[in-house]
């Protein structure tokens, strides 16, 4: 399993807009500290606006900020609006395995203990904890109000 940059940019995305609660922020600000292109997180806004995650401002001092507070937002929650499922296989990835082997597969257990860590670790990290793990590193973006 890999993460792509639309899940990394993502997570740094909202990880961004969550250091500046209660701030809005605007995505040319989050690109340029960020740097990401603009382009790439308007269509990751796109998403995390859909899904309910960040809402938007109009008008002059526009942005977006977060819809919850960082501590309602898993990592996992994040990454599966962009990535989809985690699941290191395909057939792990749907409600019920459409493959015919399912049943006398000995490595699938090994892949659903592997999904299962990963779940595990994506589910317990916070935006909350993100925020506060960037401020341990002495993380120091500049948010303007």
């Amino acid at each position: 399993m890999k993460i792509s940059t639309k899940g990394r940019y993502a997570l740094r995305l909202m990880l961004d807009l969550a250091l500046a609660e209660p701030q809005v922020v605007r995505l040319k600000d989050v690109a340029g500290r960020q740097e990401i292109s603009t382009k790439y997180l308007e269509q990751i806004i796109s998403i995390l606006q859909k899904c309910g995650y960040v809402k938007s401002v109009r008008g002059p001092g526009g942005g977006y900020t977060l819809a919850k507070q960082p501590e309602e937002y898993t990592a996992g929650m994040i990454l599966r609006q962009i990535e989809g499922s985690l699941a290191p296989v395909s057939c792990l990835g749907e409600e019920e395995n459409p493959c015919s082997r399912s049943g006398s597969c000995v490595t699938l257990r090994l892949w659903q203990m592997v999904y299962d860590a990963v779940n595990g670790v994506v589910d317990s990290v916070t935006l909350a904890d993100l925020v506060e793990w960037e401020r341990e590193l002495g993380g120091n973006m500049d948010y303007v109000i």
